[in-house]
């Protein structure tokens, strides 16, 4: 490997690579959000209680199936041919026809979702169950729980998870290049074709994928920190009061002065 092939590629083709990377961000970004949407619905749709009998209990059976089908076919199989049947697929069976791009975002959004929705699961399970019968016990309804008790608790405990999807999301937009989404890979393999330097060529998009796989991480590492608050914290009063000894002293040598 030669230190002026690469210099000299990056000076020519920058455009190239900052487009590709640029594509690649808005898909995995996009598509991590929407998955979170996806996965937070699933979540809570799943972890409603099973009525004991009716049309709800049937109905809520009928859903949940649908949604395991969904979540164990989309985790099941790659993404890679998930893409191809349903970017040339579409187009065959149903004449729908999409943009590459357009097509990418939605991959990776459903993709996305059906590994969500498991760790939403995950993590919804993970709180306590008596906060659950607390808050039913006060009339909450299911979505009020989530919404106000179980949630807010469940996003932290999964945030670490959701970061590792999104990093994940980040190197898997190159499996796209096969619909012809010009993500990094995409590009870089233009740029290989054109000045047959192979491996100078994909050195510098790995370099790209790590610098925003290591930045991506940081920030959300940040955000752990920020939403976990100070690491110490003070304690101005509580139900219980407890009196420390040197409290009890100070309290009988004022009695004392007091008579």
């Amino acid at each position: 490997m030669e230190l002026n092939v690469i210099i000299k590629t990056i000076s020519k083709y920058w455009p190239m690579f900052i487009r590709g990377a640029g594509v690649t961000l808005i898909i995995s970004i996009i598509g991590t959000i929407i998955g979170f949407i996806i996965g937070l619905i699933i979540g809570v749709i799943r972890t409603i209680l099973m009525p004991e009998k009716g049309i709800k209990r049937i109905l809520l059976k009928i859903i949940n199936a649908i949604l395991s089908v969904y979540v164990e076919v989309f985790r099941g199989t790659p993404m890679i041919v998930q893409a191809m049947v349903i970017y040339y697929g579409s187009k065959q069976a149903f004449n729908i026809d999409m943009t590459p791009l357009f097509a990418g975002i939605f991959i990776v959004s459903i993709n996305t979702g059906a590994y969500m929705a498991e760790i939403v699961r995950g993590g919804i399970v993970s709180i306590d169950k008596g906060q659950f019968e607390a808050a039913y016990a006060i009339g909450m309804s299911h979505v009020q729980t989530m919404v106000n008790v179980v949630l807010p608790q469940a996003i932290r405990n999964i945030l670490p998870a959701i970061g590792n999807e999104f990093v994940i999301n980040i190197k898997d937009t190159s499996v796209l290049n096969v619909i012809s989404v010009t993500e990094l890979f995409f590009q870089t393999k233009s740029v290989a074709g054109n000045n047959f330097k192979y491996f100078e060529t994909f050195f510098i998009a790995s370099a790209i994928y790590l610098v925003m796989t290591f930045t991506v991480t940081r920030i959300l590492r940040f955000i752990e920190r920020k939403m976990d608050g100070p690491e110490n914290y003070i304690i101005y009063a509580n139900q219980m009061q407890v009196e420390t000894p040197e409290d009890a002293l100070r309290r009988e040598q004022l009695m004392k002065g007091n008579k």
